[in-house]
């Protein structure tokens, strides 16, 4: 179970984005082997996203006809509403450079909220959209970190969190969904992480993370002191994470893993104190959530790199199924006002994820988008497989294994390891367009889920602490040897890519392991560990020190953090690496890249450099989706590609 300071050098380095009904006349090219057709990364990446509010927001407009979302359909990410009848979206914002993200309708008109920060800065401020068109900052302040926090029961007030009166922590407000006049409701007193608030806005969670292996929830009565109170006592080292509230408020749905490896959900009655077990499983229960009125309530399970959800009516007492859905990954499910549908995505390895509405008497479904580009045949694209080896301790690691139309010992694919950012992130299943496009060119991928990673135990999840470049690393470069065991592999063409914390890993691979990889694709990767760890943001907060525990406080752990980090030991890099940086990035800033790159020039090494003078960490706009994916595969096929 993954604490909030384990993901913070996590980056959502991928999507997909395209006009809504277009499809650019891009020639395809068809190999004479496999009858597979090629596209280019346009082709991919003119696909569209989808996805709906989250949390406790209105997703349905107050008539019930209309659902609100976000898509990239215009290239950047911006509000509409989206007819259930299947009609055309409506745009609702029209940003044409910054991620606009919707929040949540109004429960009895047209407005809407929406959050969206600066150029990748990550100070997102929340904004509503009158429903004349015009939009208003609910939260300025040019330092001002905010986010949307749901609504009151009566749909009166909404809620926002904002650290603007102390950069290193977050405060909750109560806004009047009127005239948007606002009091402080909880002032936060320090070392906490805001969580969910009570139906009827009387009671906040907070979290308190002591160690990477130890946290616990508290519960504050804002009718009452305010005191935090800790509802979590226990011996040793045990994670617990916050799940709500149930729908009549009366009791607290946490997560813990003191019970086993995996994260269980319990429930705490807030009168009475009493603890009961709601949901366990072989794996991590990763979410449970309630119908406003409780009859239904969702349970999500991540199993093996797939989230499972199972939906239950607790009135007639058994598991509803829904149709026409297909398998994969399940979420964000979202009732009508009066329960009578359900919104959810879903999407699978050859499907991006699409949005769909079911009748919760009937289970009857309806798809109402179609994400991936009309241009690209499915059957071009390939499913993935789980693929374990015994690691160079004989640890077992896991990883999605993406094999390409036409791979085989006559004619075998050049290879990718791709790594994911975290520390403690997680390869999963699912449509990933960057992957797809790597593969329809004929690259085999393993996304790797090497020891450190979320969702296999908190044993597992642990391997890594104090010793990152070294133990997970190990695990990467294992990978290499295991797939050059696979006949259909070419074994003397395989790289190494990854964003975020995977992007240090393939630095570090570079580095500390220059024989093992052919080449390495670093997107937004960490180089120096010393100076990323000292240039933290204050509204990081208490995940600071949450983050040094992981990894090393740069005042004592100098010393080990130098020798760790890729920077350093350049000189020792001798296969060719593709650098990629967003220049507005305020967690692994642009120097890092730069000075990396220099370092590798003066090997007298192949080195190629992207930056992106108007991203962050990730990828906001399609057209830099685009010009890196298209980077990716020209850098491979001149350094690792056929012969």
């Amino acid at each position: 179970m993954p604490h909030p300071f384990k993901l913070l050098l996590s980056a959502s380095l991928l999507a997909v984005a395209a006009p809504i009904g277009t499809t650019p006349a891009i020639a395809q090219e068809m190999s004479e082997e496999t009858q597979t057709r090629t596209y280019s990364a346009e082709e991919f990446y003119t696909s569209t996203s989808y996805g709906s509010v989250g949390g406790n927001a209105h997703a349905f407009s107050p008539d019930g006809d209309h659902v609100l979302i976000t898509s990239d359909a215009s290239g950047v990410l911006n509000a509409y509403w989206l007819p259930i009848d299947g009609g055309e979206p409506m745009q609702l914002t029209n940003s044409t450079t910054d991620a606009y993200r919707a929040t949540s309708g109004f429960p009895t008109d047209g407005r809407i909220l929406f959050s969206a920060d600066a150029g990748g800065n990550e100070r997102n401020h929340v904004f509503v959209r009158e429903e004349d068109g015009s939009i208003r900052d609910l939260t300025p302040g040019e330092e001002t970190r905010a986010g949307f926090a749901g609504w009151n029961e009566d749909g009166t007030h909404f809620y926002i969190e904002t650290n603007e009166r102390d950069a290193s922590v977050s405060d909750v407000y109560r806004y009047s969904a009127t005239d948007y006049s606002r009091e402080l409701v909880f002032e936060n007193p320090g070392g906490y992480f805001l969580g969910s608030r009570s139906p009827d806005g009387r009671y906040q969670l907070l979290t308190s993370v002591r160690t990477n292996s130890d946290s616990d929830i508290y519960l504050v009565d804002l009718e009452g002191d305010r005191t935090p109170v800790h509802i979590t006592p226990h011996e040793g080292d045990v994670s617990h994470g916050d799940q709500g509230f149930t729908a009549d408020g009366s009791k607290v749905i946490y997560s813990t893993n003191e019970f086993g490896e995996f994260a269980q959900s319990w429930t705490y009655e807030i009168a009475t104190g009493e603890r009961e077990l709601l949901a366990e499983d072989d794996w991590d229960v990763s979410y449970v959530g309630f119908s406003d009125s409780g009859r239904y309530r969702i349970t999500s399970f991540n199993r093996d790199g797939t989230s499972d959800a199972v939906l239950y009516d607790t009135v007639r007492g058994r598991e509803i199924t829904l149709e026409g859905v297909p398998e994969g990954n399940m979420g964000a499910f979202r009732f009508s006002p009066d329960e009578g549908m359900v919104l959810f995505s879903a999407n699978t390895d050859t499907s991006p994820t699409d949005l769909y509405i079911s009748n919760l008497e009937t289970g009857e479904t309806r798809r109402l988008t179609s994400a991936l580009n009309p241009a690209i045949d499915e059957s071009d694209l390939v499913n993935s497989s789980v693929l374990r080896f015994a690691s160079y301790d004989g640890v077992e690691i896991p990883g999605i294994l993406y094999r390409p139309h036409g791979a085989s010992a006559d004619s075998p694919a050049p290879a990718v390891v791709w790594v994911h950012g975290g520390p403690g992130g997680q390869s999963r299943r699912g449509y990933n367009p960057a992957i797809q496009h790597l593969v329809n060119h004929g690259y085999a991928v393993y996304a790797i889920n090497n020891r450190g990673s979320s969702g296999y135990g908190k044993t597992f999840f642990h391997m890594d602490d104090q010793r990152h470049g070294d133990a997970d690393l190990r695990d990467v470069t294992a990978s290499a040897d295991y797939l050059q065991g696979l006949d259909w592999i070419a074994d003397d063409r395989i790289a190494i890519a990854g964003g975020s914390y995977g992007g240090y890993m393939t630095a570090a691979a570079l580095a500390f392991h220059p024989e093992v990889f052919d080449a390495g694709i670093n997107i937004f990767g960490v180089t120096n560990w010393v100076r990323t760890l000292e240039s933290i943001p204050a509204w990081w907060g208490p995940q600071r020190d949450a983050l040094y525990d992981e990894l090393g406080d740069p005042a004592t752990d100098g010393e080990r953090l130098r020798a760790i980090s890729p920077l350093f030991h350049a000189d020792n890099i001798t296969s060719p690496m593709l650098v990629v940086q967003g220049a507005n990035d305020p967690r692994v800033l642009q120097v890092e890249s730069d000075e990396l790159v220099e370092a590798i020039r003066a090997n007298g090494v192949p080195v190629e450099y992207v930056l992106f003078p108007d991203e962050g960490h990730g990828f906001a706009r399609r057209e830099n989706r685009i010009t890196a994916s298209e980077a990716y595969v020209t850098f491979l096929d001149e350094h690792v590609g056929a012969e």
